[in-house]
C-alpha cells in the first residue's frame, strides 16, 4: 500500500508516536498510549439528477492517555508539531494528576499485545474524482426512477468515498498501524404520491470499490422495495411468528453483542448479567468471530489497545462461550481481555439446522403465517430487563406468500424470549458493518396494530 495517498507515511506516524510516549515518559507518566491518525476521503450527494452537496475531507489527529499509576488522563490535538506535541502531554498529565484513582485502569498486559501484526490488506482506495462520484450517483437514481412512473421523488443518492492509517503505540513495547478504506453507494426513492407515499433504501458498503454493487441495481432494487410498500394497511393486536429480514437480523446480533459487552456487565446493566456458559440460544445457533478475514470491513489484526485479535466461537450451540471485554471491563470482571476493545470483529451467526436452499423465498414458507419485518423505527430496547418494543412495518404473510404491506405497527417480547424462540436462520446472508447473518425466524411475538 502506498503511503502517497497521505501526507505522512507510516514510519513518519509511527516517529510521531515515539515522539509523544517520550514526552510523556520525561514528563514522570508511569506509562502512556498514543493514537496518531490521518484520512482524506469525498462526499457527493445528489437528488433528481442534480448534485446537492460535493464535500471533501482532510483530517488527522493525535491522542493520547497518560497514566501515573493508576490515574490517567486524556488529551487529543490535530497539530503534529512537536511544541504542540509536548503540550498536548503536559495537559494528559495535568488531568491525571487531579483524577481519582481507578485500580482496574492501565494498559494492557504486555504478554497479550500483538508484536508481529499480519496484512490484512484493508486499504483499497477509490481515487474517484467529484464529477465521476456525482455520475455514479446520479445513474443510482436513475435507474431507480426508471423501475416504475410510480417512483415520484427522491432523498437523493451518495458515494462516499474514504481512506485513512493510523499507528497506535505505548509504553510496554507495542506499535503497529495500517492504512484502511470503506465506501459506499445508497440510495432512497420514494414511492406514490400525497398521503400514500413511501420510501425505501438501499446501499453498498465495501473497502474495495471493485466489489461494490453497481449503482443501476442499487437503484432497481431500492425502488421495488419502495414499490412493494405502497397501499399498506394496519393490523390488529395479535400473536404471531416474525420473520425479520437480514439486515434487521443483524441488528438483533447486534443487541446481543451490546448485551455481553464489558461495560453492560460490569455495570450490571444487562439482561444477559453471568451468561457465560449458559443457554441463551436454541443448541442449533453458532456465532463466530473471526478478526482475521483479509478485506473484510470488520477484520483488525490488534484491537485499540494493541492486544491481539483471534478467531473464537461466541455462541457454540447455543451457549455462551465469551464476552466482549476490553482490558479495563476485563479487569472490572476479573477476567482477561477479549480483545475488543473498540467493539467487535466479523461477526457471523449461523444454524446447524440450515440449508443451502434456505432463500428467502423458503424463509417465507418457514414463517408460515405471520409477520415480515422489513423496517424498524425508534430505540426500544431495555438492556436492563430485555422488553423489547419497536415501532415497525414490513408484510403479512401466510402459507408462505406475502399478501400486502402493513405499517403503523409495533413488534414487542423479551430479547431473552427472542433470542431462544429463533427457530430458523435463512441463507440469505448478509453482511451488514461487522455482522453477518441471514433472516432471523421468531416463534411468537406480540404484533399491535396503530
Amino acid at each position: 500500500m502506498s503511503d502517497s495517498l497521505f501526507i505522512h507515511t507510516q514510519p513518519q506516524l509511527r516517529e510521531l508516536a515515539r515522539d509523544v510516549l517520550r514526552f510523556a515518559k520525561e514528563k514522570g507518566g508511569s506509562d502512556a498510549a498514543v493514537e496518531i491518525s490521518e484520512g482524506s476521503g469525498l462526499s457527493v450527494s445528489v437528488r433528481k439528477g442534480k448534485i446537492e452537496t460535493i464535500e471533501q475531507n482532510k483530517d488527522k489527529g493525535m491522542g493520547v492517555t497518560v497514566f501515573i499509576g493508576k490515574k490517567r488522563g486524556n488529551a487529543s490535538t490535530s497539530d503534529f508539531s512537536p511544541k504542540s506535541l509536548q503540550a498536548t502531554v503536559d495537559a494528559a498529565y495535568n488531568i491525571a494528576r487531579f483524577t481519582a484513582e481507578d485500580d482496574c485502569a492501565g494498559l494492557a498486559d504486555a504478554e497479550m499485545l500483538e508484536m508481529h501484526p499480519c496484512d490484512l490488506k484493508l486499504c483499497c482506495p477509490w481515487l474517484i474524482s467529484a464529477e465521476e462520484a456525482a455520475e455514479l450517483a446520479k445513474r443510482c437514481e436513475a435507474a431507480a426512477f426508471a423501475v416504475d412512473p410510480r417512483i415520484t421523488n427522491s432523498e437523493g443518492a451518495s458515494v462516499h468515498a474514504q481512506q485513512s492509517h493510523f499507528v497506535s503505540a505505548n509504553s510496554r513495547g507495542f506499535i503497529g498501524g495500517y492504512p484502511f478504506s470503506r465506501h459506499t453507494i445508497s440510495v432512497a426513492p420514494i414511492a406514490g404520491k400525497g398521503a400514500h407515499m413511501q420510501r425505501d433504501d438501499w446501499y453498498s458498503s465495501v473497502r474495495n470499490p471493485h466489489k461494490m454493487a453497481k449503482p443501476e441495481v442499487i437503484g432497481q432494487y431500492a425502488a421495488k422495495r419502495a414499490l412493494a410498500r405502497l397501499n399498506a394497511r394496519k393490523l390488529d393486536t395479535r400473536k404471531c411468528a416474525v420473520l425479520f429480514e437480514a439486515p434487521l437480523a443483524a441488528g438483533l446480533l447486534g443487541a446481543f453483542v451490546q448485551a455481553v459487552s464489558g461495560g453492560a456487565l460490569y455495570r450490571k446493566s444487562t439482561f444477559l448479567l453471568d451468561s457465560l456458559g449458559t443457554q441463551v440460544f436454541p443448541s442449533h445457533i453458532q456465532i463466530v468471530e473471526d478478526p482475521h478475514i483479509v478485506g473484510a470491513v470488520g477484520s483488525a489484526p490488534f484491537d485499540e489497545e494493541g492486544v491481539k485479535t483471534h478467531r473464537r466461537d461466541v455462541v457454540a450451540n447455543g451457549v455462551v462461550q465469551g464476552y466482549f471485554l476490553s482490558s479495563y471491563s476485563a479487569r472490572k470482571l476479573g477476567m482477561k481481555t477479549t480483545g475488543n476493545a473498540g467493539g467487535s470483529h466479523n461477526l457471523f451467526l449461523t444454524s446447524t439446522l440450515s440449508k443451502r436452499t434456505d432463500n428467502f423465498k423458503a424463509m417465507l414458507k418457514k414463517l408460515g403465517t405471520g409477520l415480515l419485518v422489513t423496517e424498524l423505527m425508534g430505540q426500544g430496547t431495555n438492556y436492563v430487563t430485555g422488553d423489547y418494543s419497536r415501532g415497525a412495518s414490513g408484510y403479512w404473510v401466510e402459507k408462505g406468500v406475502i399478501l400486502y404491506p402493513v405499517e403503523e405497527i409495533t413488534i414487542a417480547g423479551n430479547m431473552k424470549d427472542m433470542l431462544r424462540q429463533i427457530v430458523a436462520v435463512g441463507a440469505d446472508t448478509l453482511i451488514r458493518g461487522t455482522k453477518s447473518t441471514g433472516s432471523i425466524l421468531i416463534e411468537s411475538m406480540t404484533v399491535a396494530g396503530g
